[in-house]
């Protein structure tokens, strides 16, 4: 479900200090509401978009999830059902079937990008 990010366009959605570290906010991007998170591994960040609407519990609450990791896969818990979605790949990993699209995302000259 990944986007094509050769042909993309990419909009500033915030600056990266205006997402708290290891959070998420939401976006509107193109009038779909995208979920960004800023994860930090250290001293360095990274961000990551997928779609904020979570099929399982039928709302628009992923931004609002906790981040973390299942093994080696960053993730994000619906703050509903506690369903995981890798941040890389939107794939449910409880129901793949409700995976959500994601969105190449980058932090240049202190703000976060996101591929549309």
């Amino acid at each position: 479900m990944h986007r094509d990010t050769q042909a993309s366009a990419w909009t500033a959605v915030c600056g990266v200090e205006e997402i708290v570290p290891n959070t998420g906010v939401c976006a509107l991007l193109q009038g779909q509401q995208v979920a960004v998170f800023r994860m930090n591994d250290g001293a360095e960040s990274r961000v990551f978009a997928i779609g904020n609407y979570d099929p399982n519990a039928e709302a628009s609450v992923l931004s609002r999830g906790l981040v973390g990791n299942l093994g080696e896969r960053l993730v994000v818990a619906s703050p509903i059902y506690k369903h995981h979605f890798d941040l890389q790949t939107g794939e449910c990993l409880e129901a793949p079937e409700h995976s959500v699209p994601t969105w190449p995302a980058r932090i240049e000259g202190g703000k976060v990008w996101v591929g549309a």
